[in-house]
């Protein structure tokens, strides 16, 4: 009998780490899901002088399953930013894109524990640009 109430009491407990266990590997893939996209978007960018912001964000909303309005992207436009600036500075592209993913505790919602801290990940990078200013 003892031995069974113990059981009880460590079930749950294991179920609260395969919990967590699920919501790391899902926020992994999305998060190399994402890092893949901005990457794609970066090369473009160079070649372009800037992002397209609207494409952008809809590809990772589209692929990620978050809402267009929820997906940060602080970046220049395209044909913004030439290779070459007029006081003869290269051209570097930064951006910064924030994109929200699940809280990194499963036990929380499990147990009833409201948090109204809003989590994401952030890529915040630079890149120089190859835009001739010919398109």
């Amino acid at each position: 009998m003892k031995q069974f109430i113990v059981l009880l009491a460590v079930i749950p407990m294991m179920l609260f780490f395969l919990a967590q266990l699920t919501l790391e590997a899902k926020n992994s893939q999305k998060i190399a899901l994402m890092t893949d996209i901005v990457y794609a978007a970066k090369e473009e960018a160079k070649q372009q002088g800037g992002f397209d912001r609207d494409a952008l964000r809809e590809e990772l909303s589209l692929k990620l399953g978050v809402r267009e309005e929820d997906i940060i992207i602080e970046a220049p436009e395209a044909g913004s930013v030439p290779r070459i600036d007029s006081d003869g500075k290269r051209g570097i592209i930064e951006y910064r894109i924030v994109v929200p993913m699940e809280g990194p505790d499963a036990v929380a919602r499990y147990l009833g524990i409201k948090d109204g801290a809003r989590r994401g990940y952030e890529i915040n990078s630079a890149s120089p640009s190859e835009y001739l200013g010919v398109r």
